[in-house]
C-alpha cells in the first residue's frame, strides 16, 4: 500500500517552494511540460496501449474505451491545453480590492493557493495533465489518484512531468501519483486531513457519492451529467436537430453529453421523425414516453429510472412535454445540476429557461458539449463543479485559489 502520509509530507513541504516562484518561472516550466508531453508521444501511447488491452480483456464498452484512448492528436491537445494555461493571467498574489477603515488600516484581499490538493478520478488520462498544469500554475501541490483503467497512462504522464520539474530544480513532489489503485488507498486518501487541504473527486456517480459520504477532508464536488436538451415550440427544426445530434453523439461518454430530450407537444409530431432519422445514423437507442413512443418508428418504453440516468452511451431518453413550465419542472427534478439547453426563437421562453433552470451551465440555442474548461477559455479544468459553495461550473485557475486579508498599519492599537 502506498505511504500516503509520506506523499502528504512531501507535498506540504513543496508548497513553500511553489510559493516562491514567480509567474514567469511557472509559465516557462509549463511550456517545457507541454514540449515534453509531445516529445514523449510514443512512450505515452505505449503505456496507453497497455491500459486499452486490459480494458478490452475486461470487456469494457466501446464508449468507455473512448474515454481511455489516447492518440497522437489527443496528446497534442493535452500539450496545447498546458500551453494555454501558461498564457492565462496568474491569479496568485492578485489583490482584488483595498480599502482604509476607520482606524486608518489599509486592508487588502489577496489571492493565495489552496495548498495541497488531492484528486481522485477515473479513466480519462487528460485529467492528469489538466489537473497538474492548473495546480502548478496556482502554486498548489497535487496528489493524483487515477483509476486502475488508466494506470499505465497516468503513471507515464506524471513521470514525464516530474522529470521536467527535476531537470529545472523544482521538487518533483509538486505533482505526485498514487501508484496503488486499491479502494483501501482511495479511502485513506479521503481521510488525509493533516496533509490535504481539499479533495476533488472526478468521475462517475458512485465515485463522487463515495467521496462525499466518506471523506473527512473538505470536498469540492464535481458532478455527473444528466444533461437535457429542450426543444421549444418556437424552435427552428434544422437548428434543433443539429444541436441535439451534437449534444448526444459527438462524444457520448463524457459528462456534458445530453441524456434526455424534452420536446414541446406542439412540434413533437413534426420534429420527432426527423430527429429519429438523424439519430439513427449513430445507432442511438431511443427510450420514449407514451406520446413519443406513438410517433417514433423504433423506440422502447422509457422507465422511471431512465429520466435520472447518465447513460454515457448512444442512448437517449425522450419525453413530450405540454409546456415550457413542464420542461423546467422535469429538468429541475431529475437533473444533476450540470448543463441544460433550450432551443427556441422565443426570447421570453429562453430567458425563463436560463433564469429558472438550476444548473451550473444553462444554454440557449447551442450544445451542452461546450461545458468544458478549454472551451470556456480556462485552458483546462479540474472538473465541473455542480455544488454551490466556493466554485460552480468548469473549475479553472481562479477556482483553485482562496483569499487572505493583508493589513497595513502604522502603529494602531485597538481601543
Amino acid at each position: 500500500m502506498t505511504d500516503l502520509i509520506e506523499l502528504g509530507k512531501q507535498a506540504k513541504a513543496t508548497v513553500y517552494q511553489l510559493g516562491l516562484m514567480d509567474t514567469l518561472q511557472k509559465n516557462e516550466l509549463l511550456q517545457k511540460m507541454a514540449d515534453a508531453i509531445e516529445a514523449q508521444t510514443e512512450t505515452i501511447l505505449t503505456a496507453n496501449a497497455k491500459d486499452l488491452a486490459a480494458a478490452s480483456q475486461n470487456e469494457v464498452a466501446e464508449t468507455m474505451l473512448d474515454r481511455l484512448r489516447l492518440t497522437a492528436d489527443r496528446i497534442r491537445e493535452m500539450a496545447a491545453s498546458i500551453r494555454q494555461v501558461a498564457t492565462l493571467p496568474d491569479p496568485i498574489g492578485e489583490v482584488e480590492k483595498m480599502w482604509r477603515n476607520e482606524d486608518g488600516l489599509l486592508i487588502g484581499k489577496q489571492r493565495v493557493p489552496l495548498g495541497v490538493l488531492g484528486i481522485i478520478y477515473e479513466s480519462r488520462p487528460n485529467v492528469t495533465t489538466d489537473a497538474a498544469s492548473l495546480c502548478f500554475k496556482t502554486g498548489n501541490a497535487v496528489i493524483l489518484r487515477g483509476g486502475k483503467e488508466a494506470f499505465y497512462s497516468n503513471q507515464q504522464l506524471v513521470a514525464v512531468l516530474q522529470t521536467v520539474l527535476k531537470e529545472n530544480g523544482v521538487s518533483p513532489y509538486a505533482i505526485q501519483f498514487v501508484e496503488d489503485s486499491s479502494r483501501a488507498t482511495a479511502q485513506a486518501l479521503m481521510k488525509l486531513n493533516d496533509y490535504l487541504d481539499v479533495l476533488i473527486p472526478r468521475g462517475g456517480a458512485n465515485l463522487i457519492k463515495t467521496v462525499v459520504e466518506t471523506a473527512t477532508v473538505p470536498v469540492i464536488e464535481t458532478g455527473t451529467g444528466n444533461c437535457h436538451v429542450y426543444i421549444d415550440k418556437d424552435a427552428q427544426l434544422e437548428m434543433a436537430v443539429s444541436i441535439l445530434v451534437n449534444a448526444k453523439c459527438q462524444r457520448p461518454s463524457v459528462c456534458n453529453a445530453a441524456e434526455t430530450l424534452l420536446i414541446h407537444k406542439e412540434v413533437a409530431a413534426a420534429y420527432l421523425p426527423v430527429i429519429e432519422k438523424a439519430l439513427k445514423e449513430y445507432n442511438v437507442e431511443l427510450r420514449a414516453d407514451s406520446h413519443a413512443l406513438a410517433i417514433f418508428q423504433e423506440a422502447i418504453p422509457a422507465t422511471e429510472a431512465d429520466w435520472s440516468t447518465e447513460f454515457l452511451d448512444y442512448i437517449l431518453a425522450v419525453k413530450v412535454v405540454d409546456s415550457l413550465e413542464d420542461a423546467i419542472e422535469h429538468i429541475n427534478h431529475y437533473n444533476t445540476k450540470h448543463s441544460e439547453s433550450i432551443i427556441s426563437d422565443n426570447y421570453f421562453a429562453t430567458q425563463q429557461f436560463l433564469q429558472r433552470v438550476d444548473a451550473a451551465a444553462v444554454y440557449a440555442n447551442t450544445s451542452t458539449r461546450f461545458t468544458d474548461g478549454f472551451a470556456f477559455g480556462f485552458g483546462a479544468e479540474i472538473g465541473i463543479s455542480t455544488q454551490k459553495l466556493h466554485a460552480r461550473g468548469p473549475m479553472g485557475l481562479m477556482e483553485l485559489t482562496s483569499t487572505k486579508y493583508v493589513i497595513y498599519g502604522d502603529g494602531q492599537s485597538r481601543q
